[in-house]
């Protein structure tokens, strides 16, 4: 039988790298509440995004709903955001209290088409919460001025944008705040993990109260929070993942490159090209099946009877979930191109190991 390729694989260090970066843990037995591993770490991705604040957290999901829970927005108030997205996104919205009104996408690069978000826009509207997907990036200035003339939040789901920029400019520096997510799926992953970064300074105490219990010190407990820390065994694997982080994105890189190489120009597929002035971070290569002579489906299915495992990502669209059912803003016939991606649209493998005679492997299967 041949192997199996997965969607994704870890990128992980050496097995005695991390031990080397652990080792110090049996010594001072710190292992959470912000020891010294999660210090550095802070200060190494604060330096290595170009970011004025970062605040850490146990996974991305939780500090989504912490960016938008310290923006103090009024309860029931709406937020425009995209059904093109993973559940958190949606999830973290609703579980703030918030009406998601979902705006369609842009079916160049699938990010929320900002040409869209003004008509959405009523009284009720408090915030934007855009999502950048595949290493693609919203268009960020439109959104800004959008934002501004309505003085409106935005708090960017950047969790497929981390070491990605925009004309020189880190992903960590748009909007209000910007999440990422280092889950072990992503191109940067501190086994499980997130981060926010802000430009404002004041955010820092409240969002450090939420994610610690509100504990300032030993007899001090200032803010109802919960517990979203960091530990420092998801530190160390960061603070080594980080090292070799540019050689990863550079070996991904080279995956997408033949991926193009082999699947450019085929009538019935559609790749999602380059964006101007964007510096992806190579996250996911996604294929969209448009009139091909074999239906997603059908490749998703050849795929894995070939021991090859592909996403349907994203599908179904958030808008669509049994959960929302009862939501005046929900149903996926509100986003038509969105709807249309999502029933078209393939992620095929893609890590920083994957060997090119594999990528060749996937290529030949999907082309016979």
């Amino acid at each position: 039988m041949t192997k199996q390729i997965n969607v994704t694989r870890s990128s992980m260090p050496s097995f005695d790298e991390y031990c080397e970066e652990i080792k110090g843990l049996w010594d001072s037995h710190w292992l959470t509440n912000m020891g010294v591993k999660h210090k550095q770490l802070e200060a190494e991705l604060k330096n290595y995004l170009h970011t004025p604040n970062i605040t850490l957290y146990t996974n991305g999901h939780l500090a989504l709903e912490n960016a938008i829970a310290v923006m103090d927005l009024p309860k029931g108030g709406e937020v425009i955001t995209t059904p093109f997205t993973f559940a958190s996104t949606t999830h973290a919205i609703v579980r703030n209290g918030l009406v998601p009104v979902f705006c369609d996408v842009d079916p160049k690069n699938y990010t929320i088409d900002a040409a869209k978000i003004e008509g959405l826009i009523t009284a009720k509207t408090c915030a934007i919460v855009p999502v950048h997907v595949y290493g693609n990036m919203c268009d960020v200035e439109a959104i800004a001025d959008i934002a501004k003339r309505h003085k409106l939040k935005v708090i960017y789901d950047a969790a497929h944008a981390f070491g990605v920029t925009y004309k020189g400019v880190s992903s960590a520096n748009f909007g209000d705040i910007s999440m990422f997510s280092f889950h072990a799926t992503k191109v940067f992953n501190t086994i499980e993990g997130g981060a926010l970064c802000y430009a404002d300074d004041s955010l820092a105490q409240r969002l450090n109260d939420m994610k610690n219990f509100g504990i300032r010190g030993p007899e001090s407990c200032a803010y109802v929070g919960g517990n979203a820390k960091m530990n420092e065994f998801q530190a160390a694997m960061g603070l080594c993942n980080l090292r070799h982080l540019e050689r990863e994105i550079a070996k991904r890189k080279a995956v997408v490159e033949h991926y193009r190489k082999r699947l450019s120009d085929i009538e019935g597929i559609v790749l999602c090209g380059p964006q101007p002035d964007v510096q992806s971070n190579y996250a996911y290569f996604p294929v969209v099946f448009e009139g091909y002579k074999y239906s997603r489906d059908e490749v998703f299915a050849k795929l894995g009877e070939n021991n090859i495992v592909a996403r349907k990502y994203f599908y179904p669209l958030t808008n669509s979930f049994e959960c929302y059912k009862d939501m005046p803003t929900a149903g996926a016939e509100k986003t038509p191109v969105a709807k249309y991606l999502s029933d078209r649209i393939l992620t095929l493998p893609l890590y920083a190991d994957l060997a090119i005679e594999d990528v060749d492997r996937i290529c030949d299967i999907i082309l016979k």
